[in-house]
């Protein structure tokens, strides 16, 4: 089921309940979100949850155990149930279930909150360990063996972002006619991935015009996504030739991703907050060592909020 909210100036912001996927952000007659044309990528702004990126062969380890989940969790292809709280604010809300604990062996409630203010979409993600229980307690007895981490009571997670965003975003404008600015000068590292999307183990410095500019041109995306750290805590799609932009601004989270389908013609740019990183190539990563993940203890909470800016 789709829900819209709208603020008092016209923003209106489309999701669905499969995934909390955004899947409309529009003001005036100008649609700024991905429309999700099949052509290059059929998805709108899946909301990376337990995991970002690739595991090695689909695969991960707590302790001993080996699971199989796919490429960014679970969350993009689970409903969430949904609780329309205004005009302008809708939270969702998804919960460990017999189904996640088959990939994914812990207790949990994840939260995705939206909320339009002005010509900005907050999105603000929560995450709660309620407690740790073993899989059989879960899931009712079943022969599922519990996991040496859940006994820790330690909740294990990766998080992020993924929207498309349309380029260009107005007539008579062309996909190289744009840039992206980030909000102040910053010496950012480009996180090196293999050929096959993991981890290659360094990062390289990445050097912007100026120290704030990334002029768009297809080719930037022919070896998959540009992954960031050390950069500024906001970037904006802009042109010297329109009147439209948007900025994406996300304090709270340490990487960001730029990408379209690589070695296309694509006309949009995804803006990807991330909390974590993708496995290393080849290492069938055990998630309590994974560096980059966010630990939570047992009845503990976590929060982050970023938002999207439309001109």
């Amino acid at each position: 089921m789709d829900y819209t909210i709208e603020s008092r100036e016209g923003l209106k912001v489309t999701v669905s309940d499969l995934g909390a996927e955004m899947i409309g952000i529009r003001l005036e007659e100008t649609e700024y979100l991905w429309q999700a044309n099949p052509a290059y990528w059929n998805e709108h702004a899946p909301v990376l949850f337990p995991y970002v990126g690739r595991l090695t062969d689909g695969k991960y380890r707590i302790g001993n155990r080996e699971y199989q989940m796919k490429i960014h969790g679970f969350a993009s292809l689970s409903t969430f149930e949904a609780e329309k709280r205004s005009g302008s604010c809708i939270a969702f809300t998804l919960k460990d279930s017999p189904e996640t604990m088959m990939m994914y062996p812990f207790r949990f409630l994840f939260r995705v909150i939206y909320t339009v203010e002005g010509h900005s979409l907050k999105i603000r993600y929560e995450v709660e360990n309620p407690g740790q229980a073993s899989a059989e307690d879960i899931l009712g007895g079943s022969s599922i063996p519990q996991s040496s981490g859940t006994s820790e009571g330690m909740l294990y997670f990766g998080i992020g972002g993924h929207p498309g965003l349309n380029v260009p975003l107005e007539d008579g404008l062309s996909f190289d006619d744009y840039y992206l600015e980030f909000g102040d000068r910053c010496d950012s590292e480009r996180i090196q991935f293999t050929p096959a999307c993991f981890l290659a183990g360094r990062q390289d410095p990445f050097v912007l015009e100026d120290g704030r500019i990334l002029r768009l041109r297809h080719s930037l995306f022919d070896e998959d996504a540009i992954v960031l750290q050390n950069m500024a805590d906001s970037v904006s799609i802009r042109s010297d030739k329109g009147q439209r932009s948007v900025t994406v601004r996300y304090p709270g989270l340490p990487y960001l991703g730029i990408w379209h389908m690589p070695k296309t013609d694509a006309p949009y740019v995804a803006i990807e907050p991330w909390g974590s990183l993708p496995s290393r190539q080849d290492v069938v990563e055990d998630l309590r060592f994974k560096p980059d993940l966010i630990r939570l203890e047992n009845g503990g909470r976590w929060n982050t909020e970023w938002s999207i800016t439309v001109s």
